[in-house]
């Protein structure tokens, strides 16, 4: 499941690899458990899972079963979603394209179903079903190579989130045409790592960090004292992963980046980043290096971080501008930094950074 990732750093009374947000209440689910007393030392387990880094924080004292019901969490849906792996669902719709719906789980539907909607949301810069072009370049694996341009024309006949058909009685998966393919790699660790967040808040954990490859989410507030917001850090994406250009405080929020530089393909003397342009076949191209979308649920964040990579500036921050409860921060090749209205006062970028914030 490729990923656009840049990394954050949280700082508590040390640095993790996250990244994030604003602030806003959470609220435990009908029957959680209560939450424990936090403690400053936290009860941790990192694992590699659907080709990423897993790495789940809690900030409460014998909640290990809360730490284990969390990854089993993530094995169940990365099972069901994951292609090119026995048994998925995602794999079954893609191998019945032109032929039958396909019935679904209640997890895969939902995820489909916003995936359709952030497709036709964003008038086709994110797109569900971009899965032919993604495998024609498979940047990020041994493989990838740059296709001919028959074989970009030949493929992306087929990217077109119209042609998914839900039927939401039924529960199933239609792709109209034989060789379409879904490609949720855009969206699926946001939902994951939103039913992380819910499987800790039932087990009565509300203070945490959830790192699912680079989509984080930030639960409660900082253990160093009452309601007080933990300080993250946006990747420099210019600079060796563990260094920030600049720090927000963040609490109940999530943050989700699109960049070119960690994952890419290398064709003379061009440079060809993993995120694909649906309309043309090819990688994104503009100005911006990354995108921080900070927001209330990390499956928005996660559509949305691409979506707006592909608006690029200008139209991307009327985007993000015209939707609630959510922020950016875009990073452009000439190291300057622009960010939406909600993080003014919030933001600073950090000392001698050699980075211009635009307000």
């Amino acid at each position: 499941m490729p990923k656009k990732i840049i990394k954050i750093i949280i700082a508590l009374t040390f640095s993790l690899n996250l990244v994030a947000l604003t602030s806003c209440s959470a609220t435990a689910h009908e029957g959680a458990k209560p939450a424990a007393k936090v403690v400053q030392t936290p009860i941790e387990d990192t694992q590699f899972l659907m080709g990423t880094v897993v790495q789940i924080k809690i900030y409460h004292a014998q909640k290990e079963a809360a730490l284990k019901d969390a990854f089993a969490r993530v094995k169940e849906l990365a099972n069901k979603i994951t292609v090119n792996q026995k048994g998925s669902e995602v794999d079954h719709i893609n191998d019945e394209a032109g032929k039958e719906p396909v019935k679904v789980s209640d997890d895969v539907f939902y995820l489909i179903k916003r995936a359709k909607y952030y497709s036709n949301n964003s008038a086709g810069s994110f797109d569900l079903a971009i899965g032919p072009i993604t495998s024609l370049w498979h940047i990020g694996f041994d493989d990838a190579r740059k296709p001919s341009q028959a074989e970009i024309d030949r493929e992306l006949k087929f990217v077109n989130y119209r042609n998914v058909v839900l039927n939401e009685r039924k529960k199933t998966v239609y792709l109209k045409d034989v060789g379409m393919k879904l490609d949720l790699g855009g969206i699926a660790k946001g939902y994951i790592t939103d039913e992380v967040v819910k499987v800790l808040k039932n087990d009565g954990v509300n203070t945490a960090i959830v790192d699912l490859g680079g989509n984080i989410f930030v639960m409660g507030h900082s253990p160093k004292g009452s309601k007080q917001p933990w300080t993250v850090g946006i990747q420099d994406p210019k600079s060796p992963r563990g260094t920030s250009l600049g720090k927000l405080p963040a609490t109940n929020k999530t943050i989700v980046t699109s960049g070119i530089y960690e994952r890419y393909l290398k064709v003379g003397n061009k440079t060809y980043m993993h995120l694909m342009n649906p309309k043309t076949g090819y990688p994104f191209e503009n100005n911006l290096m990354g995108v921080s979308i900070i927001t209330n649920k990390s499956i928005n964040g996660d559509a949305l971080s691409t979506a707006t990579f592909d608006k690029g500036l200008t139209t991307g921050i009327k985007y993000i501008e015209s939707r609630k409860d959510t922020e950016a921060i875009f990073v452009t090749k000439e190291r300057k930094v622009y960010i939406t209205s909600g993080l003014k006062g919030k933001f600073e970028l950090l000392p001698d950074v050699d980075y211009t914030l635009i307000k």
